[in-house]
């Protein structure tokens, strides 16, 4: 397993990717769990599940550089975190890939494999006036960035109940293989705007953004 591509997004935060080529016992070895960590994983044991499991939590080992044991656990909404440790994280997998973002801030990534049958459900996570604006030259590529994108930003948002369709707006990009693309989270008294960079990386799509931790009280970044 090795880090197959490494961005540094600003002084605090990073992101990165590998490709899982290892059998569960090796990923296992790797890692110091705790024994809730460990009954976890054994109910993981079926397919892909465990390794994806696995893979993020030594990627997130080797970004972290440390030996020691990482207290990472899962919050009241799905999120995990770092208990001794002044890092914001968010994890994602896909298939053959894991990805893990670091910050000092809040932070969401999402890695999908691109595949034909995102057209079929577009219509469940994407507004009228968002898909008036997807080229049709290269649709599939552009409604992964849409998917990938909004859920980077639900990840960084870390709260439940947001709607892909009703809560998160994007405005109008083109597909150009990178770049930013402007997102809007409404919800009641709540509306944080964010900047959120994508990457197609071989035939994955990925969408990563950085908030603040002040985001959730002023409603705004």
């Amino acid at each position: 397993m090795a880090i197959a591509y490494r961005a540094q997004v600003d002084d605090d935060t990073e992101f990165a990717i590998w490709r899982i080529e290892e059998e569960a016992e090796e990923l296992y070895s790797q890692l110091q769990l705790d024994e809730q960590e460990k009954a976890y994983y054994e109910k993981l044991r079926i397919g892909k599940r465990n390794l994806h499991w696995l893979g993020t939590r030594v990627l997130l080992r080797k970004m972290l550089r440390t030996a020691e044991y990482i207290d990472c656990k899962i919050d009241s909404h799905g999120k995990p975190y770092l208990v001794n440790l002044p890092y914001h994280i968010s994890l994602s997998h896909s298939f053959d890939y894991a990805a893990v973002m670091i910050s000092k801030e809040p932070v969401g990534i999402d890695i999908e494999q691109v595949k034909e049958k995102v057209e079929r459900i577009a219509h469940k996570f994407m507004r009228k006036e968002e898909l008036e604006f997807i080229s049709s030259k290269t649709k599939i590529n552009q409604l992964y960035v849409c998917w990938c994108v909004k859920e980077a930003v639900y990840k960084c948002y870390g709260q439940k109940e947001v709607s892909f369709l009703e809560n998160i707006f994007l405005e109008p990009f083109d597909f150009e293989g990178h770049g930013c693309v402007n997102a809007h989270l409404t919800k009641g008294t709540i509306n944080i705007n964010y900047s959120v960079g994508y990457l197609q990386y071989e035939d994955y799509m990925i969408g990563y953004v950085k908030g603040r931790n002040d985001e959730k009280q002023t409603g705004n970044i």
